[in-house]
C-alpha cells in the first residue's frame, strides 16, 4: 500500500486493531509487521496519534543532541559520533546547561520530531532533580534514546548507555598505577567547589586509600604550603585550567619541580594535555570511543548499556 502510493509521506495509516479486523488477522501478527516496517524506516510512530509513513526508508536519521554543556572532552565526543554516522544523520545540538525546566522545554518541543534522542543527563544530585529528570526522559520511547556519560539506575527499559561510573571509575584508575603511588608519601586531591560528582569521586578514592593503605587528604584550596615533596597531587575539577595554573604555581614558588619532586595527576583527558607541562598526566573515561559506541547502536539498531573505559594516561607529571 505505501509502495503503491496509497498511503503517501506523513499519512497516517490504520491502527493495529482496526488492520487485524480489517484483515482477519490476529493483532500480534499486524504488531510485529509494523515493528520490521518501523526498523526499515519505512513508517514511525507518533505519541498519541499512531503510525504514520516517513518516506519509504531513504531519509537520513534525524537526531537530536540534548548535551548539558559543550566542554573539550565533549567536542570530542561529538566528533566521533559525527564521523561515525554523519553520511546517514541530520544532528541537532541542544544545550540544557544543567537547567531541568529548560530540559524539558527542549524534550516537549522536539517529541516526535526525531527518530534518535542522544542525552547527557547531568543535573545536581538531588532526589527531586532525579525524580523528575526521569518523569521527563520517560516519554521518549526507549527505541529512540541513549543516554551519554551517565547512566540512570532507575530508568527502566531497554534503551542505551554508553556511561562513566565515577565512585568505581577512580577506584580503577589508581589501580592501574598503584605501584607508582606507594612511591609517593602522600595522595594530595584538590576538589574545589562546583563539581558536580565530587563527592562519588571522592568517596571512590577514600575507598582505594583505605584498602591499600595510602595517605590521603581531600583539600578545598591550593596554597603553597600544600605542597610537600614526594607527594602526588589529583585535580578533580579543572576544565578552565584554573587549578592546575594554581598548583603549577604554588610548586613553582616552593621550589619542587613537577614530575620529579611532585606528581600531577588531572582529570579528563584533552588534546593539549600531550603539551602541558610537558606532558600532563591524566585519568578520563574514553570519550572518544563513547561517541563511536553511541553511533555503532544507531547503524546497528541494537541498544545496549556499556560502561565506557576509564584509564590512567601517564605522561611527564606522574
Amino acid at each position: 500500500m505505501v509502495n503503491a502510493g496509497v498511503y503517501a509521506e506523513g499519512n497516517y495509516i490504520p491502527s493495529m486493531n482496526e488492520l487485524a479486523e480489517e484483515l482477519q488477522i490476529s493483532k500480534e501478527t499486524v504488531k510485529k509487521a509494523y515493528s520490521i516496517l518501523r526498523k526499515k524506516r519505512i513508517i514511525e510512530s507518533a505519541h498519541g496519534k499512531g503510525f504514520y509513513v516517513t518516506n519509504n526508508g531513504d531519509h537520513k536519521y534525524k537526531i537530536l543532541l540534548l548535551f548539558d554543556k559543550i566542554s573539550t572532552y565533549k567536542q570530542i565526543l561529538y566528533s566521533s559520533f559525527a564521523t561515525q554516522i554523519k553520511d546517514i544523520s541530520e544532528i541537532s545540538i541542544r544545550l540544557h546547561n544543567q537547567d531541568i525546566d529548560l530540559f524539558e522545554h527542549f524534550i516537549e518541543e522536539n517529541l516526535d520530531n526525531f527518530d534518535y534522542y542522544i542525552i547527557t543527563p547531568h543535573f545536581p544530585l538531588h532526589p527531586a532533580n532525579e525524580k523528575r529528570v526521569l518523569k521527563i526522559i520517560n516519554r521518549i520511547p526507549n527505541r529512540k534514546l541513549i543516554l551519554l556519560d551517565r547512566h540512570l539506575d532507575k530508568l527502566k527499559g531497554n534503551f542505551g548507555a554508553v556511561y562513566q561510573d565515577f565512585e568505581n571509575d577512580i577506584y580503577d584508575g589508581l589501580s592501574q598505577e598503584i605501584d607508582e603511588l606507594k612511591k609517593f608519601n602522600k595522595l594530595n586531591v584538590i576538589s574545589m567547589p562546583g563539581s558536580m560528582y565530587a563527592p562519588l569521586i571522592e568517596n571512590g578514592i577514600k575507598k582505594f586509600c583505605k584498602k591499600n593503605n595510602i595517605p590521603f587528604k581531600i583539600h578545598k584550596n591550593i596554597t603553597v604550603k600544600n605542597i610537600k615533596e614526594q607527594e602526588v597531587f589529583l585535580i578533580l575539577n579543572s576544565q578552565l585550567d584554573v587549578e592546575l595554573i594554581e598548583l603549577a604555581r604554588a610548586a613553582r614558588q616552593k621550589g619542587c619541580e613537577i614530575g620529579k619532586d611532585i606528581g600531577i595527576i588531572s582529570y579528563n583527558e584533552s588534546p593539549i594535555n600531550e603539551i602541558v607541562l610537558n606532558g600532563l598526566t591524566v585519568l578520563s573515561t574514553d570519550f572518544k570511543k563513547m561517541g563511536e559506541l553511541a553511533a555503532e547502536m544507531i547503524k546497528e539498531k541494537s541498544f545496549k548499556k556499556i560502561k565506557c573505559d576509564f584509564r590512567l594516561i601517564r605522561r611527564n607529571t606522574f
